[in-house]
């Protein structure tokens, strides 16, 4: 390619919240652009991990390069689609990035949610170009006109900008190709010639090593090149460099304002990748790009393997993960009743449940995970400040001066009719009122809700178990939520600790409001008394706030008919068989060792207030 072809290049993303249609439109331009023959169509193309097929949503950001003739030149148009779930904004943010433009889609039944003011923020504050697109107008219950005007009202665009497609059948898809490279700019070209490549997302390959996903920002890559990856100081020789076609293409440069990737074929690295910089090894003086800003963990979590034989395979599993993904931290830990483990930081409930996912299935590292808790700030009377993200930390309270938990703010868009319900909910989950605004007036007519924006302040705690979950229920799915963090606020909390056959199970262990803690216990133990399996003594399950115990439960001892065989005969002989099973049983109290299973340590997502 010619180095002066840059002009011919385009850089977007398609940003949107979930279920909006950003994987379907991402198919139908593979299609119109002849990048995937349609032989090779399937749905979500660009979703490689099992687990973004099985649910239907994307996690990883991914790049393809597709090929378009358009008023007499050879456009190159590079896209990265985004995931749309909150616990994935960070992926978002890093996408963007290595773009000029975006395409932000609105569902034409939906209308604007509460994400999309985030991810439109994030998209101006990078100063990229955007084309708003409404999604689904071929769908009964679209009403794209409503969706139109409150696009313009919210965010400024004007009615001839707005794009107006079907994902699904591909109307009006090649109209937005189009507008793609009508409105977004071609790539800047730097004065000067050195290379500079921005990394914004990585693997492993058993075979190829670290793979690096990154744009080049400025100067040319080739295969013989010597590079650095600037920030780790390590250098490599490219085993192959390329671009994705969506598959890997392998090509013999990588030019300014292109996306593609280099197989550097090295094994490990220390720390994250995305956000360095990749250079030539003799311009070590090049001032490198400026990186991501790191995403701070808002769930932490311990993973431990079923088989203590599996430890060093699950660090080794934790470190690749680790290796694209910033957000995702992790150190080890003990636990008495578990054995070693690593306790890890998330983004959100999301985040955990996928890396769980890929760390059993890519990894094949058989987990326990704990029940997610929040990170707290806790004074002690010597003045220093503690960060506590388990409840093994958690000092006494004669220690503590004062604690502080995370608080959020919430954005919950939805139709009006479920205004009642959604704010007794958020009044159950000790949130604070801040304001209400209408996003879309009510349609009599045409028998459509008004959509209202609703805001709420409320602890972090009270978010992270099951509000998601509660919000879609109560909205009968209608609702879409985002939060943002706005810092510390003190809190009046006690650790509840679980005690199984009179031992303390650390893993079990919650922090919780003192208000709540003795109802929440008893809710807690009652749901492990269900879920622990009988053993061949009695298990008492009890909960206790330091060293009083505020509920009970046992669990029965299954009983096995020792006096079947005994057919008449005197009774003292069934008597005896009775005395030596009911001793067996005490000695096996006080020696067994209980099983508890994987639902046990999650018992605390299924309570119900």
């Amino acid at each position: 390619m010619d180095r002066s072809l840059h002009k011919l290049i385009r850089n977007f993303s398609i940003i949107a919240h979930i279920d909006h249609g950003k994987s379907t439109l991402a198919d139908r331009m593979l299609e119109i652009t002849h990048t995937v023959t349609s032989r090779d169509m399937r749905a979500q193309v660009l979703d490689r991990l099992d687990v973004e097929r099985e649910k239907g949503i994307t996690v990883k950001a991914q790049a393809v390069r597709m090929q378009y003739a358009y008023n007499k030149e050879k456009y190159e148009l590079n896209l990265i689609d985004t995931p749309g779930h909150v616990d994935f904004s960070y992926e978002v943010s890093r996408a963007l990035a290595a773009c000029e433009g975006a395409i932000i889609i609105v569902d034409a039944t939906q209308g604007i949610q509460a994400q999309t003011f985030s991810t439109i923020n994030k998209a101006k504050e990078l100063g990229l170009k955007l084309v708003p697109v409404i999604n689904k107008i071929d769908a009964p219950a679209a009403y794209p006109e409503r969706v139109a005007q409150s696009m313009q009202d919210a965010f400024g665009f004007e009615k001839g900008e707005i794009f107006y497609v079907s994902a699904k059948t591909g109307e009006g898809v090649e109209n937005l190709i189009q507008g793609v490279i009508d409105q977004i700019p071609p790539p800047i070209k730097p004065d000067d010639d050195v290379l500079k490549g921005l990394v914004f997302d990585a693997y492993y390959d058993q075979f190829k090593g670290i793979i690096l996903y990154l744009r080049v920002i400025s100067g040319q890559l080739s295969k013989k090149d010597k590079c650095l990856l600037f920030a780790h100081k390590e250098s490599f020789e490219p085993l192959e460099i390329g671009y994705f076609g969506p598959d890997m293409q392998e090509s013999k440069t990588l030019n300014t304002g292109q996306v593609g990737y280099i197989a550097t074929g090295l094994k490990s690295l220390d720390g994250s990748l995305p956000g360095d910089t990749v250079v030539n090894i003799n311009d070590k003086d090049v001032v490198p790009l400026e990186g991501y800003q790191e995403s701070s963990p808002v769930v932490f979590a311990s993973f431990f393997p079923s088989d203590a034989n599996m430890y060093e395979k699950l660090k080794d599993s934790l470190e690749k993960l680790h290796m694209n993904d910033s957000s995702l931290i992790w150190e080890p830990i003990t636990s008495k009743a578990l054995g070693f483990g690593f306790h890890c930081g998330f983004l959100g409930l999301l985040h955990m449940e996928i890396i769980q996912q890929r760390l059993e299935r890519e990894f094949e590292v058989e987990l326990i995970a704990t029940a997610p808790a929040v990170q707290y700030k806790v004074l002690d009377h010597q003045g220093n400040t503690v960060y506590i993200d388990s409840p093994a930390k958690l000092p006494s309270k004669a220690d503590m001066k004062t604690v502080e938990e995370p608080w959020i703010e919430i954005s919950i868009s939805l139709p009006e009719n479920y205004l009642g319900a959604m704010m007794k909910l958020m009044e159950e989950h000790s949130a604070e009122y801040v304001a209400m605004t209408y996003l879309t007036p009510k349609d009599v007519e045409k028998n459509i809700e008004a959509n209202v924006l609703l805001q709420y302040q409320m602890p972090l705690s009270e978010m992270i178990v099951d509000l998601y979950d509660k919000v879609k229920s109560y909205s009968q799915g209608f609702a879409s939520m985002n939060y943002l963090p706005i810092g510390y606020r003190e809190a009046n909390i006690v650790r509840l600790d679980i005690l199984v056959n009179k031992e303390i199970i650390d893993a079990l262990s919650l922090i919780l409001p003192s208000n709540r803690a003795v109802e929440k216990g008893k809710k807690y133990v009652s749901k492990l008394k269900e879920l622990i399996p009988r053993q061949l003594f009695d298990v008492p399950i009890q909960a206790a706030i330091g060293s009083k115990i505020i509920s009970r439960e046992t669990i029965k001892a299954l009983r096995k008919n020792v006096t079947a065989k005994c057919y008449g005969g005197d009774f003292t002989r069934k008597k005896k068989l009775l005395e030596a099973q009911k001793a067996g049983k005490k000695r096996m109290k006080t020696l067994g060792s209980v099983d508890i299973p994987q639902e046990a340590f999650m018992a605390v997502l299924k309570i119900k207030d």
